[in-house]
């Protein structure tokens, strides 16, 4: 059975630091695209960022210098890790893979970003 496990989430002033894990079950992720979404209250889900499995990633324009998405193949685990965070970036983040046109996801954290 596969299986998406996020982590990692909680609530954290502005400017703090967060780093979210993914941790992946019952298939090799490996040759997984995996990627970060997060959806905040009232508002659409929202790619934020991505690493495929050769280990290029993307990240929104929205994050860019502020947030990092990476992989550990051996650990079956992606991260993003997320700095000089903005109450802006408060909402629930799920992680997702794909590969041959099948997606898999979590089932969020949330992270919240508030004095």
């Amino acid at each position: 059975q596969v299986q998406l496990v996020e982590s990692g989430g909680g609530l954290v002033q502005p400017g703090g630091s967060l780093r979210l894990s993914c941790a992946a079950s019952g298939s090799d992720f490996s040759i997984y695209s995996m990627d970060w979404y997060r959806q905040a209250p009232g508002k659409q889900r929202e790619w934020v960022a991505g690493i495929t499995s050769g280990g290029n990633r993307e990240h929104v324009d929205s994050v860019k210098g502020r947030f990092t998405i990476s992989r550990d193949g051996a650990k079956n685990t992606v991260y993003l890790q997320m700095n000089n965070l903005k109450p802006k970036d408060t909402a629930v983040y799920y992680c997702s893979g794909a590969h041959d046109g099948i997606v898999y996801w979590g089932e969020g954290t949330p992270v919240t970003v508030s004095p």
